[in-house]
């Protein structure tokens, strides 16, 4: 056991380092499971930072639109707070050392993307905003005094007593070992989202739903699992992860066809490729089980300048062997981005004291039952500071504390490669972007037997807890609403147009009443 002054930030991500420097001079301790800037969400994330930067855009009509997108479960206090400081961010970022992309004059570069009234979107060079902003945040990180990182480092348990959160259980993530405990003053959760439980995503490998599943593990409340988004347009060319095609692209005016050329959107929804991405996902969808390939055509929008515009496209189709600017991209839907999480207030508290959360791993009411493109990484800033700041007001002194060297003794286990294929192909299957109350049933089941073979590796048991919150959750929600879509209960209910609210012991319960009609 160690016990440390500094506060311990699980993840390594944008709003990870964005709080890290936030505190200062409080010290901090981030735990990353790899070297900065390496396997983070936000440093694959393409699209941008949405704020309202100029008139006649405002926040007020950011706010409307999120909670348009939502599907009417947004909060709208939470909407307008985050929309209202969004500028100052962006403020905030460039004067970091972000390069985000102007005009001749100095003026920033507004995009539109999905379901946004308005151009809104920040970008740097097209599609490098995640990876050019987490470089500005790690150069701060490194240059930061009150800052220490222990990389390859993983965090698989909370310790808890009576007044809350009292220390991190870590292990090596490189490596197996044994856990150590780290006693620390406070706990601020940033450690990602979900989509590695699926078998088809987006996000990076190690980003499978475990910081949510120690935190559920612990006792805290868990708010909308059920609601996962699917991005419409991966890059269906066999990797995992999949590679993702901007919707940056849509917004250039690339358009969605099929192996029959015909844009199959146009019927969908009024705004075609521009529709909100739970209707774009179900279309793709649809188009793949008919056996109609999905493709996304960016040949007549932008010709060759897709090349010079979204270098990280253009790279992922040469390693492809597609010619953009004369061949269409194949593309299939993929687990992206999760809008359930740890429940988290106006300051980023949990449920338990002494625990904060932000980024991805939380849920604050901003996304609702669908995110609104480039939100999330505006949410991850907005609530990474509103954390940092109230966790500051609660210390009782920023006095600097040495640093932790943790030495970890032999023992844990390595991850059973057949059990996670199991599980990642079961959400997929059963708890995708179609669902019904057989299929979950079954997956809770599958749970149930996986969680149980490998109950000793507490990182596979993090994931299972957040895979049997998702799944129990949207068991329960019998309706449709925004990223959650029952083929059984197709209609959107308007008696159910709120939160959901859970705690693991709840999904345990809906988990062990299904064991038992399969027993």
């Amino acid at each position: 056991m160690l016990d440390t002054g500094r506060i311990v930030i699980v993840g390594a991500g944008l709003g990870a380092l964005y709080a890290a420097l936030e505190l200062a001079p409080h010290p901090v301790l981030v735990i990353s499971p790899e070297p900065l800037g390496r396997g983070a969400s936000s440093s694959w994330a393409q699209g941008g930072v949405a704020a309202a930067m100029e008139r006649p855009d405002s926040p007020e009509a950011h706010a409307a639109d999120t909670q348009r997108a939502g599907a009417g479960t947004v909060d709208s206090r939470v909407a307008a707070m985050v929309t209202r400081v969004a500028r100052d961010h962006i403020l905030d970022l460039t004067e970091l050392g972000t390069p985000f992309d102007r005009d001749a004059a100095g003026n920033y570069v507004m995009n539109r993307e999905a379901a946004h009234s308005a151009a809104r979107v920040v970008r740097v060079k097209g599609d490098q905003a995640g990876h050019r902003i987490m470089q500005t945040l790690i150069t701060a990180v490194r240059a930061a005094r009150h800052v220490q990182v222990l990389e390859n480092t993983l965090a698989v348990r909370l310790e808890t007593n009576e007044d809350g959160v009292s220390g991190v259980w870590i292990s090596r993530a490189d490596t197996p070992s044994a856990a150590v405990l780290i006693r620390t003053p406070a706990v601020l959760l940033a450690g990602g989202g979900s989509g590695g439980l699926y078998a088809h995503t987006t996000n990076p490998p190690r980003i499978r739903g475990q910081v949510i599943g120690l935190a559920a593990r612990a006792g805290a409340r868990l708010a909308d699992p059920e609601f996962v988004q699917f991005h419409p347009t991966a890059f269906d060319i066999g990797e995992d992860p999949a590679p993702l095609a901007t919707e940056a692209l849509r917004g250039e005016g690339a358009v969605l066809i099929n192996t029959e050329g015909a844009r199959f959107m146009l019927p969908v929804h009024p705004d075609a490729e521009l529709a909100p991405r739970d209707i774009v996902a179900r279309a793709i969808f649809a188009e793949t089980q008919a056996g109609r390939r999905p493709m996304l055509d960016t040949r007549a929008a932008l010709g060759a300048e897709v090349l010079s515009r979204f270098p990280t496209v253009a790279q992922t189709c040469a390693r492809a062997g597609i010619d953009p600017v004369t061949e269409p991209i194949p593309v299939a839907v993929a687990a992206h981005y999760h809008m359930g999480g740890v429940e988290a207030d106006m300051q980023g508290r949990s449920s338990l004291r002494k625990l904060w959360v932000c980024g991805e791993a939380s849920s604050t009411g901003l996304h609702g039952a669908n995110r609104l493109a480039s939100n999330g990484l505006l949410e991850a800033l907005v609530y990474a500071r509103n954390a940092a700041q109230d966790i500051a007001a609660q210390l009782q002194t920023t006095a600097e504390c040495a640093e932790i060297a943790p030495e970890f003794p032999v023992g844990g286990c390595p991850m059973d490669a057949k059990a996670l294929t199991t599980l990642r192909e079961t959400m997929t299957a059963f708890v995708g972007v179609r669902r019904d109350a057989a299929g979950l049933r079954r997956a809770l089941a599958i749970l149930a037997r996986l969680e149980a073979e490998q109950a000793e590796d507490e990182n596979f048991v993090n994931m299972c807890a957040t895979a049997t919150l998702i799944a129990a959750a949207a068991l329960a929600r019998q309706e449709s609403r925004g990223g959650h879509y029952r083929d059984d209960y197709p209609e959107t209910d308007p008696a159910q147009a709120q939160r959901t609210r859970i705690t693991l012991a709840e999904a345990l319960a809906i988990r062990a009443r299904v064991q038992e009609d399969f027993q």
